[in-house]
C-alpha cells in the first residue's frame, strides 16, 4: 500500500456565495496542519450568484485552489466527476459546500485510509437536519440501499468521504448516482475495504438547501438501477433470461394443456387461459430477447468512448496538456 503523499479536496457548489470564504478558510486552517501536500477544487455548478467570483479572487490570491466553472447547472454527480477527473492527489475527499460538514473530520478520515481503507465514509450521526422531509426518508433508504446492495453503511447521503483515487477513478457515475458511491465501488473493490466513522454535523445557516422530501423517490429508482448493475451488468442475460424462462414456462404448461384439449375434440376459443398463456409465452421471448440486446449494449457500453457527463467554461490554476 503506497504511503499518502498528496490529497484533493472536491467541493461541487451552486450558489453558495456566503458559504465558500468562510469554508476556504476553514479549511485551510486544517489542512496547513496534516503532513500532506493538498489542492482544494471547487466546482461551480452553474451558479448564478456571486459564488463564481468569489472563487475566481481565491483562486488568484492561493495557488492550492482549483476552479472548474461549469457552462451551467448539471448537478452533484457531474460535479463530483469533474472534481475527480481533474484531482491529482492519492485520496480524494468530497465534502458539500454549505458549511454542514466540518473541515476538522478530514485527518480523522485520512487516518483509516492510512489503515489501508479504500473508501472511509462519513457517518452524521448527530444530523441537523429537518426530521420529516430529510432524515425520516434518509433512514429509509440508507437500509434499502444496504438491504440491496451488500454494502451496510448508515449514511449514504453524507457527502464528506475520503477515497483512494486509484479506486474511486475506476468507478463510472451518471445521473445522481454520487450517493451510491460506497454500493458502486465495491464493485472495483473489497466490501471489507470500505469503512464508516461519525463525523460531526452542523445546521445550514447560510443559502437555502438544494433538497427536499421529492428526492426520495428519486434514490429508489436509483437504487434499483444500482441493484441491477451491481449484480447483472457483465450479465443482462443472466437476469432477463431467467424471467423470460419463467414466464415462457407459465404460459407453456396451460397452452400445451390447451392443446391436447383441442385435440381430443374439446373447444378452447372462449376460454380466458389461452389468451393468457400466450400472453405469457409472448412475454418470455421478449424478456430472453430483451437480455440479448442488452448483452450487446453492454458490450457498446465498455468499448464506447469515454465521453463526459458535463461541459466545463473554464478552469482556474488547472494544469492541461
Amino acid at each position: 500500500m503506497e504511503k499518502v503523499k498528496k490529497i484533493s479536496v472536491v467541493i461541487p457548489v451552486y450558489n453558495e456565495e456566503e458559504n465558500v470564504p468562510i469554508l476556504y478558510e476553514r479549511l485551510k486552517e486544517v489542512l496547513d496542519s496534516i503532513p500532506y501536500d493538498y489542492e482544494i477544487i471547487f466546482v461551480n455548478d452553474g451558479s448564478t450568484d456571486r459564488t463564481g467570483e468569489i472563487l475566481e479572487e481565491l483562486a488568484k490570491k492561493d495557488r492550492k485552489v482549483k476552479v472548474i466553472e461549469f457552462a451551467r447547472n448539471f448537478g452533484q454527480t457531474p460535479a463530483m466527476v469533474a472534481g475527480m477527473d481533474y484531482a491529482t492527489g492519492d485520496v480524494i475527499v468530497t465534502m458539500d459546500g454549505d458549511l454542514q460538514n466540518d473541515p476538522k473530520d478530514i485527518p480523522r478520515l485520512l487516518e483509516k485510509i492510512e489503515e489501508g481503507y479504500d473508501v472511509v465514509s462519513g457517518w452524521r450521526k448527530n444530523r441537523k437536519d429537518a426530521a420529516i422531509s430529510r432524515k425520516l426518508p434518509s433512514k429509509i433508504a440508507n437500509w434499502l440501499i444496504g438491504k440491496l446492495t451488500g454494502v451496510r453503511i448508515h449514511d449514504y447521503g453524507c457527502t464528506l468521504k475520503a477515497y483512494r483515487s486509484d479506486v474511486i477513478k475506476r468507478v463510472r457515475l451518471y445521473g445522481e448516482l454520487h450517493r451510491f458511491i460506497p454500493a458502486l465501488a465495491s464493485t472495483v473493490t473489497s466490501v471489507d475495504r470500505i469503512i464508516e466513522i461519525p463525523v460531526e454535523h452542523h445546521p445550514r445557516i447560510y443559502g437555502k438547501s438544494k433538497y427536499g422530501i421529492s428526492r426520495t423517490f428519486k434514490v429508489i429508482s436509483d437504487l434499483f438501477f444500482i441493484w441491477f448493475m451491481k449484480k447483472f451488468l457483465q450479465k443482462p442475460i443472466h437476469f432477463f433470461g431467467l424471467l423470460g424462462i419463467v414466464l415462457f414456462l407459465l404460459g407453456a404448461f396451460p397452452f400445451t394443456y390447451l392443446v391436447i384439449l383441442k385435440l381430443t375434440g374439446h373447444s378452447i376459443g372462449n376460454r380466458p387461459l389461452l389468451i393468457i398463456s400466450v400472453m405469457l409465452i409472448l412475454a418470455g421471448i421478449q424478456m430472453f430477447t430483451t437480455g440479448l440486446i442488452s448483452e450487446m449494449l453492454m458490450r457498446i457500453y465498455f468499448e464506447s468512448q469515454n465521453k463526459k457527463p458535463y461541459v466545463v467554461r473554464r478552469a482556474l490554476n488547472v494544469e492541461t496538456g
